[in-house]
C-alpha cells in the first residue's frame, strides 16, 4: 500500500468508524461494506467506472444509489456520496477493508485467510472457525475462503502473520524436503 492511499485511507475509515459508533451502526456498516466489496470484487466494470475520473460524479450517484437500493443504511449512502465528492471514491476497496479490520479489532474478532482446493462446507468452515479460535484465544473468528485447485487437498489457514499448511501440496513438499536430506 503506498503513502498517498495509507493518508487517504486511514482518515476516511476511522471517520466512518466514528460515525458507525456515534450512530450505534458498527455491524450495519459492517454488513454495507461487505456487500460493495463483494459487489466491486465481482464487477470490474464497476470497479473502472467508479475510478474513471472522466466520469461525472452526478453519474457516479446515480449508480451508487441504484447500487444501495433499500437495504443500505441512508448514512453510509451519504459517506459514499461524499467519497464521490472529494474524488476519493476509487479508495473505496481500501477504506472498506480498513474500516472492517477496525470493525474486527473492536469485537475482538480475528480473521482467517482459509484456501482450499475445494469449496468448504458449512460444517467445515465452523471446525476451522473453532480450531481457529482456540488457537488464537480470540473471542470470534472470520473466515474468508479462496479456492486453490493446485492445493490437491486439504488447507491453508492464515491468521495475521501465523500460516498452517495442511495442503497434500504442502506435505508433499515436505516430504520430498526430507527425501532429499
Amino acid at each position: 500500500m503506498s503513502i498517498v492511499s495509507t493518508a487517504v485511507l486511514q482518515p476516511y475509515s476511522s471517520a466512518l468508524m466514528s460515525l458507525a459508533q456515534s450512530s450505534n451502526l458498527s455491524e450495519k456498516f459492517g454488513e454495507d461494506i461487505r456487500s460493495l466489496l463483494s459487489l466491486l470484487e465481482s464487477s470490474e466494470d464497476l470497479r473502472q467506472f467508479l475510478a474513471n475520473p472522466l466520469i461525472k460524479p452526478d453519474a457516479k450517484k446515480a449508480v451508487i444509489k441504484q447500487i444501495a437500493g433499500e437495504e443500505m443504511n441512508p448514512l453510509m449512502h451519504n459517506f459514499l456520496k461524499l467519497l464521490v465528492d472529494k474524488g476519493r471514491i476509487l479508495f473505496l476497496e481500501g477504506i472498506g477493508q480498513q474500516y472492517l479490520a477496525k470493525l474486527r479489532e473492536l469485537n475482538q474478532t480475528v480473521l482467517a485467510e482459509v484456501t482450499s482446493a475445494v469449496p468448504l462446507s458449512d460444517a467445515q468452515q465452523q471446525t476451522v472457525r473453532e480450531k481457529v479460535q482456540a488457537m488464537v484465544s480470540a473471542r470470534s473468528v472470520e473466515i474468508e475462503t479462496k479456492i486453490d485447485a493446485d492445493l490437491i487437498g486439504g488447507v491453508v489457514i492464515k491468521v495475521g502473520s501465523q500460516v498452517i499448511d495442511a495442503s497434500l501440496r504442502g506435505q508433499l513438499r515436505r516430504l520430498g524436503l526430507r527425501l532429499n536430506s
